[in-house]
C-alpha cells in the first residue's frame, strides 16, 4: 500500500513509524517528556526490520529525546537514505546535553538553525517533510515562518512542509501555501476530527495521524489497573493526556475497546492492525504514524498493509457499538 503526500510528488508507504518512543527521555518542567525503556540497538534493529517489510516513512522531531531520536534514526538509515522518507519537526527549544525542553520559537533565524542541527543529527543534506511543532502561533509570526519554509523548499533543503496541530486554522494557513502538503493531527478510534479530515481531503493535504494507537492503549496490552512507569510521559498527570489518567489507562476507553475488539480482530488482524485499518477506512488522506520500539512491533505494523482498510460495514458496526 502506497500514498502520495498531498500536493507533493512524495510517495510513502500507507503507514509510517513515529519515532518519539525511540528518543528516550527528555524533561519538561521537571516531568518526563518521552517514553520509558528506549534501547538504541533495539531501535535501529526495528527500523531496519520496518524498511525490510515495506515501510519507508519515518516521522520524528528534533525535540524527541532532545535530539536523540534523530540521531538514532540517522544511524539506522546510514547508507539507505534513498530508500526512506523522513519527516521531522521544529519549534521546541531544548538543550541536548541536559535533555531539557523549555520554550518555543518559529523565527526565521531559529528555523534555519534548527534545520541545520536536524540535518547533522540525521546525517543527511535534506529533509523530505519539515513540520511546525507548535500548537499555535501569533498571526504576526505566520508569514515570516512560512516564507522561510518556502525559501527552504526552493533551496532544496526541504521538499515540502506542514504543521502538527489539531487546529483547523492551522490547516487553513497550510492550505494557502502551494509548497505545503501535510497536516499532522491526532486521529484514532477514540478521538478524531471529522472536519479536519474532510478539509485535508478537499484541499489535497496528507493527514499524518498522530497517536493512531492512543499512545499504546489500542494495543490491548494495558488494563485499567496497569500502572505506567514513573519515567514515562503516560505515568503522570498531564493536562492534555486523555488516554491515561493519574498514571493508569483510561478505564472508560479500555471498556470501549473491549466492546469492539471482535470487529477489529476479524480476518486474523491483531488489535493494533485493526486500529490502523480503521484509520485507512475512515479517510483516504489518513497516514497513521504509530510509535514503535522493537523489531516485532515494526513487523506487526508493516503487516497491517497486507490486510488493508476495514470494510464500510465494520465501520458502521463500530459506530453503533460506541454509540456515535
Amino acid at each position: 500500500m502506497k500514498r502520495t503526500l498531498g500536493r507533493s510528488d512524495i510517495e510513502v508507504s500507507a503507514l509510517g513509524l513515529g519515532c518519539w518512543p525511540i528518543g528516550g527521555l527528555a524533561w519538561r518542567d521537571g516531568k518526563p517528556d518521552g517514553y520509558h525503556g528506549a534501547d538504541d540497538n533495539v531501535s535501529i534493529d526495528a527500523i531496519n526490520a520496518a524498511i525490510d517489510n515495506g515501510i519507508n516513512f519515518f516521522d520524528t522531531a528534533d525535540c524527541y529525546g532532545a535530539g536523540h531520536a534523530e540521531e538514532v534514526l540517522g544511524k539506522a538509515i546510514k547508507g539507505k537514505r534513498d530508500k526512506v522518507v523522513i519527516a521531522t519537526k521544529f519549534g521546541n527549544i531544548f538543550n541536548e546535553s541536559t535533555r531539557t525542553l523549555a520554550g518555543e520559537s518559529v523565527s526565521p533565524d531559529y528555523i534555519r538553525r534548527a534545520l541545520e542541527a536536524s540535518l547533522r543529527r540525521l546525517g543527511t543534506d535534506y529533509i523530505d517533510i519539515y513540520q511546525i511543532h507548535t500548537w499555535s502561533m501569533n498571526l504576526a509570526y505566520v508569514t515570516p515562518c512560512m516564507d522561510t519554509l518556502d525559501e527552504l523548499v526552493r533551496e532544496g533543503k526541504i521538499r515540502t512542509y506542514g504543521w502538527s496541530t489539531d487546529l483547523l486554522e492551522g490547516a487553513m494557513l497550510v492550505a494557502a501555501r502551494p509548497m505545503a502538503s501535510v497536516m499532522q493531527y491526532q486521529c484514532n478510534l477514540f478521538f478524531y476530527d471529522e472536519l479536519m479530515m474532510e478539509y485535508c481531503k478537499k484541499n489535497n493535504l496528507a493527514g499524518l495521524n498522530r497517536s493512531p494507537l492512543a499512545m499504546g492503549l489500542l494495543s490491548g496490552k494495558y488494563r485499567p489497573d496497569t500502572r505506567m512507569p514513573e519515567d514515562d510521559i503516560r505515568g503522570h498527570r498531564i493536562e492534555w493526556m486523555t488516554f491515561y489518567k493519574d498514571g493508569k489507562p483510561n478505564a472508560e476507553l479500555v471498556k470501549k475497546l473491549d466492546s469492539i475488539k471482535e470487529i477489529l480482530t476479524d480476518k486474523g488482524r491483531s488489535l493494533v492492525q485493526g486500529a490502523i485499518a480503521w484509520l485507512w477506512a475512515k479517510s483516504p488522506v489518513n497516514i497513521p504514524i504509530p510509535g514503535f520500539r522493537t523489531r516485532e512491533q515494526a513487523i506487526e505494523l508493516a503487516k497491517s498493509m497486507e490486510y488493508g482498510p476495514l470494510s464500510k460495514e465494520a465501520l458502521s458496526e463500530i459506530d453503533k457499538l460506541l454509540d456515535r
